[in-house]
């Protein structure tokens, strides 16, 4: 079995589990399952500069959601912060399905993907040219515009599946991807690229200690914020 059929495969059999057993869990889960089809649709489609290196980092960043998910399912405690606070609040029926969705997205871009990333360049970093990290970055960029072609079906085969009420909040304040791709994503996404590349540039153990200190405790109050929202 290819590998990347292998990724998908195992999303749908945790969907379809977490479905039936009524666990909130397959909401970000369904979304994120939509976007790594489409991600690997664009790489099949050479619409990277890389695609070898879009593919190996799609991979590593499968690898840090299912290791977070094992690790909450063994031992909570053991779990990022970040994650066990978006896996427990799947458990709380005062917290919204957008709730839910925004809490694992944030901790797979603000913390995952930051250290996806830095395991990708660390190696590479110093060896690359000025044009190689322009692409680098123009294909970090690029992923920002697939996830903006995907929150459509985002919100048509997940959110709305949970919540119908957002197409009528859509119809009143605006449409829910546009603020999602504009006003969030990509702005995370972009600070994420930042943060990555100081990370990666560090000179020393204790400054790459101390950014994955902050990284941890932005993304965990970033989290935080979002469940003090109320419906």
């Amino acid at each position: 079995m290819p590998e990347e059929q292998a990724v998908l495969m195992r999303m749908t059999a945790l969907i379809e589990q977490w479905d039936a057993a009524h666990d909130r869990r397959a909401i970000f889960l369904g979304c994120y399952r939509l976007m790594t089809r489409n991600m690997l649709d664009a790489i099949a489609e050479e619409r990277f500069h890389d695609n070898a290196w879009v593919n190996r980092l799609l991979h590593r960043f499968a690898d840090y959601y299912f290791v977070a998910l094992g690790r909450f399912e063994q031992d909570e405690a053991s779990a990022p912060p970040v994650w066990k606070l978006a896996f427990d609040a799947t458990r709380d029926e005062n917290v919204m399905t957008l709730q839910h969705l925004l809490l694992g997205v944030n901790a797979h871009i603000n913390y995952d993907l930051i250290f996806s990333l830095c395991d990708l360049l660390q190696p590479e970093w110093v060896e690359l040219t000025v044009e190689q990290r322009v692409q680098r970055h123009a294909d970090h960029e690029l992923v920002n515009r697939i996830i903006g072609e995907t929150v459509d079906a985002v919100q048509d085969q997940v959110i709305e599946r949970f919540s119908p009420w957002v197409e009528f909040f859509d119809k009143m304040l605006g449409p829910l991807d546009e603020w999602l791709t504009s006003q969030l994503l990509s702005h995370w996404r972009e600070e994420v690229w930042e943060t990555a590349v100081r990370y990666v540039e560090a000179a020393t153990p204790e400054e790459r200690a101390a950014l994955q200190q902050h990284v941890e405790q932005h993304a965990l109050r970033l989290g935080t914020d979002m469940l003090r929202i109320k419906s």
